[in-house]
């Protein structure tokens, strides 16, 4: 398995560097960053398994920069983890309305974050399941309202589809009636087009059965062992 890739946003060079050091120790890929700001960037250009940061941060403070997160592309799902010198409870609720998953008081040491790692990695690995997409190319039948479509799927994860075909909207609740080329297994899901490009389109999956799921979770699987 490939390390988790983290990307920690602190402006303060001691905690930056602790927890670089950390989190390295634990097998972890680590990007540290002192520069809200350019963290922006990185976060609608890559993704990232879980996401570390400060409050206090000039520039762009962490509630903003969590705020610009869960609009991104890339990490809108990505557990964010707030790690800060604050303790009021008002803070908190802010901090989890916005989408952070966990908050870590400071003054951090070796302890704490070792212990928060352990508890914040079975998240983090279950997003990272989600979000795997492996190529597939297989005609997908798309039906929307009375309308039905072919297209032809680039991708896939058990979120959601990368798709080719004409006429979809975004927002559009469709249908999507595709085989796995090898196995012939039939799957049969509800989507809603979450974004569309010039030529393709993104498809969040609503509604599938047990056994699609199970289905698709087999064939991603597969795929990632070639």
């Amino acid at each position: 398995m490939t390390p988790l890739k983290l990307l920690i946003v602190e402006d303060n060079l001691a905690s930056l560097e602790l927890m670089a050091e950390v989190f390295t120790s634990l097998k972890a890929a680590v990007r540290p960053v002192s520069d809200s700001e350019k963290a922006v960037g990185m976060v609608n250009q890559e993704k990232f398994d879980g996401i570390f940061l400060d409050l206090e941060m000039p520039k762009l403070n962490g509630f903003d920069l969590a705020r610009l997160i869960r609009k991104s592309s890339w990490n809108k799902s990505t557990p964010i983890i707030i790690v800060t010198g604050r303790d009021e409870r008002q803070t908190m609720q802010e901090a989890f309305a916005i989408g952070a998953t966990f908050f870590l008081q400071k003054p951090v040491d070796r302890q704490k974050l070792s212990t928060l790692f352990r508890t914040v990695i079975g998240g983090m690995l279950e997003n990272r399941r989600r979000n795997t997409r492996v190529p597939l190319q297989t005609e997908v039948i798309c039906t929307v309202g009375s309308r039905t479509l072919r297209g032809i799927a680039w991708n896939l994860s058990e979120g959601g589809m990368q798709l080719e075909a004409s006429d979809l909207q975004s927002k559009d609740k469709v249908r999507l009636l595709f085989r796995f080329p090898a196995s012939g297994i039939p799957i049969d899901v509800i989507g809603t087009v979450a974004w569309v490009g010039e030529k393709r389109q993104g498809i969040q999956f609503t509604t599938l059965s047990a056994e699609a799921q199970q289905s698709i979770r087999e064939y991603i699987a597969d795929v990632e062992k070639d």
